[in-house]
């Protein structure tokens, strides 16, 4: 899901602690590999703000700050904490819960703080070439209007269906080695409101993520010997974007460029990405974002990470 802006409370922070002793638990676990959305020898990461092409059993938590224009076009401190939790319903479906806690701090007196809206989804797995490390998905995802706080929660429902890829470059011939390694992943699909084009325009998602897989380059193309942490790092730049496709703001676009890097075991990751805004309208600052990823599928396989059916 292309990322929103979002902080919880003390007890979200409580919660986001407990994942991250559980990561450190689990560090020490053997790397070898695998996770969620994996296609012949390619592992795509969970990547923090453009949607992998997998599905999986995977508790998600993500910390955010940004300084982020508002209405008046002041700059506001913006600090974000969201969860999402994935359920396989099949081994190719899955449906997911997430939210998000917001804490805005404008300058001029209008500050805000509380959840954002229930969000909802459903991601079924439509194909995957091992040979040529592609997978396909498709999905919808629905913000709840109305479940969320007054003054950070729309009024309206917005739904979005959307379409989702990962490419590996294994496939490329052995005298581009050094190549093979790199995959790209992608997502486009338009939020449908059901407010007036004046209160909540549509828009048109879409997002693309660059990356590079060390643990790709070391098992599939040459071991460097590299020691950890380095040998299970991913860096990445994700590219989230929104096209505003009614109202005043039509065919305007806002994001950021994401560069960071991931590192990933067999049970989850860490990441780390700064928010680059693209242009004025996304805003003046970069911002940075912190993730810490489980894969239920790999740790629990047989209760809490197997599909219901």
């Amino acid at each position: 899901m292309l990322q929103r802006f979002n902080l919880r409370s003390d007890g979200a922070r409580s919660a986001c602690a407990t994942t991250v002793t559980l990561f450190a638990c689990l560090a020490a676990a053997p790397t070898s590999a695998d996770a969620h959305a994996v296609v012949g020898d390619r592992v795509f990461p969970a990547t923090m703000t453009v949607d992998d092409p997998g599905v999986g059993d995977e508790f998600d938590t993500q910390f955010g700050h940004i300084k982020s224009p508002d209405d008046d076009g002041d700059t506001m401190n913006v600090n974000t904490v969201s969860y999402e939790w994935d359920k396989l319903i099949t081994k190719n479906l899955a449906f997911s819960i997430g939210g998000n806690y917001v804490s805005q701090n404008a300058p001029n007196g209008n500050s805000a703080k509380g959840w954002d809206n229930l969000s909802l989804g459903v991601k079924y797995l439509v194909y995957a070439n091992a040979e040529h490390e592609f997978m396909a998905s498709v999905g919808l995802e629905t913000d709840i209007g109305g479940t969320g706080a007054r003054s950070i929660g729309d009024a309206y429902s917005t739904f979005t269906p959307t379409a989702y890829f990962g490419k590996g470059f294994g496939d490329l011939p052995s005298s581009l080695g050094l190549l093979r390694p790199f995959a790209i992943t992608g997502e486009i699909g338009p939020n449908i409101t059901t407010a007036s084009v004046g209160n909540g325009p549509n828009s048109l998602g879409w997002g693309m993520t660059l990356q590079y897989s060390i643990p790709y380059l070391q098992s599939q193309v040459k071991d460097l010997g590299l020691p950890q942490p380095f040998a299970n790092l991913i860096p990445v730049v994700e590219f989230p974007m929104s096209t505003c496709t009614a109202g005043a703001c039509s065919g305007h676009t806002t994001g950021t460029i994401n560069p960071g890097v991931l590192w990933t075991n067999r049970y989850g990751q860490f990441g780390v990405e700064a928010q680059i805004p693209v242009n004025r309208a996304s805003g003046t600052h970069v911002g940075v974002l912190f993730d810490a990823h489980l894969y239920f599928d790999d740790i629990f396989p047989n209760s809490l990470g197997k599909p219901l059916f």
